[in-house]
């Protein structure tokens, strides 16, 4: 009897039993399409962290941690502890190692969303994934006072296109503290998606930021002030303060330099940083959830591999005439043996078929759900060198698995299998 045979007579000892064998392919294929699941999502994740902005060398703010920094800057999350002035910014601007700045004002929302105001610079330069460059679904970069280019998901989940009208809240949160109603905004633009917090972002420019405010001090409107949106027109609007700004580098090596001069400052109390190595500290913070996510999915697929031994154990007691009259027509305990583990590697060869199919139709339905309620995009692509790898790993535990109820079957003996037991 060789190995095809064994193989053959396997599939139709399980087709035989389909109903436990059923129930056990359908048990090995959920724990392996968590594991898939799971690792899937951890490797996006990281991946959609470290694509999030790419090309710019360094990112300036005011003093406090990198990881801050790195949260209100790029991921829109939390506040700056203080600003920069807007005579700090144009002295960076000019240093002489700097290629391009763009800088960037936070402290507004409009209905839950990030307002961030900035120039056009943020269009040519801000890079994301593979320095791939902000593109428009349509419309162009601002160009009135009262402009605003809206992200895709600010488009999609309150319905706004070109000329809609916008009204910026002061302070974050749904609703705002204080409305900026008397000076309204008109869309004039909406950025391809991205995967980023920039889908999840109104843009204005600076002037805008300042026109807004113009009547207001401390965070609350001037009693008896009020200037309308014609006469801010006329105004002129110098920012007064920025919350970060990126910069970019003539080279590499002018980065690090340039890090040094910014920190060692001795004026206005300034933070620069790397943005990749900030993004390893801010996944090293996460090295805890990502140890747990891994030990999660080693009990998911331990748990699939026990209930496959279970049935096929189970199973043995019932197949005892069956084995024995396999030993009757010549077969040898290595046969009875290679039988079990064929069996063992055929379910978990089809569970990690089931799997691939269960993880891809998965993704299909929580994709948009993910994207749009935590921001995180996973990529539906064929199947890594990295998912192969791990499915492969799984079968391997499933036969291996196999050789317990396998060694169990040929210590019965050919008169034991014979007795009809009452």
């Amino acid at each position: 009897m060789s190995w095809p045979p064994v193989l053959g007579l396997a599939t139709r000892s399980l087709a035989n039993r389909r109903l436990t064998a059923g129930l056990t392919l359908a048990a090995l294929a959920i724990s392996m399409t968590l594991v898939l699941g799971v690792e899937k999502v951890r490797h996006e994740a990281k991946a959609s962290f470290a694509n999030t902005i790419s090309g710019t060398d360094l990112i300036v703010g005011a003093r406090s941690g990198s990881i801050q920094l790195l949260l209100y800057s790029v991921f829109r999350i939390g506040n700056a502890t203080n600003n920069i002035t807007w005579r700090s910014y144009k002295r960076i601007a000019g240093l002489n190692e700097v290629a391009w700045t763009v800088p960037m004002s936070l402290g507004d929302s409009h209905l839950g969303f990030r307002v961030l105001g900035t120039t056009d610079a943020y269009f040519r330069h801000y890079r994301y994934g593979r320095k791939r460059n902000l593109a428009f679904a349509a419309g162009k970069p601002f160009d009135d006072l009262f402009d605003a280019v809206i992200g895709s998901d600010v488009a999609a989940a309150l319905g706004y296109t070109i000329d809609s009208r916008i009204v910026v809240m002061h302070g974050l949160g749904r609703e705002g503290f204080r409305d900026h109603k008397d000076k309204p905004f008109r869309v004039s633009g909406i950025l391809a998606k991205t995967g980023t917090p920039v889908d999840r972002t109104v843009h204005v420019s600076l002037q805008a930021i300042e026109a807004i405010h113009v009547d207001w001090r401390r965070g609350s409107p001037v009693p008896g002030m009020a200037i309308s949106a014609d006469e801010v027109r006329r105004m002129t609007l110098t920012p007064k303060a920025v919350t970060a700004v990126l910069v970019g580098t003539k080279s590499r090596f002018g980065a690090f330099g340039l890090l040094r001069t910014i920190n060692e400052s001795r004026g206005e109390p300034l933070l620069a940083i790397l943005p990749g190595v900030a993004l390893q500290e801010l996944w090293d913070l996460m090295g805890t959830a990502e140890v747990a996510l891994s030990t999660i999915s080693v009990f998911v697929i331990l748990a699939g591999l026990m209930g496959m031994v279970t049935m096929l154990l189970a199973g043995l007691n019932a197949r005892r005439r069956e084995l024995a009259v396999l030993r009757a027509v010549g077969a040898q305990p290595r046969h009875l043996f290679a039988l079990v583990v064929a069996e063992a590697a055929s379910l978990s060869a089809a569970g990690a078929v089931v799997a691939l199919a269960l993880l891809y139709a998965g993704l299909l339905v929580a994709q948009p759900i993910l994207d749009a309620r935590f921001g995180l995009f996973i990529e539906i692509s064929p199947p890594t060198a990295r998912d192969l790898g791990v499915l492969a790993a799984m079968v391997a535990a499933g036969v291996l698995a196999g050789f317990l109820p396998a060694w169990q079957a040929c210590r019965q003996a050919l008169a034991d299998g014979l007795i009809v037991r009452n």
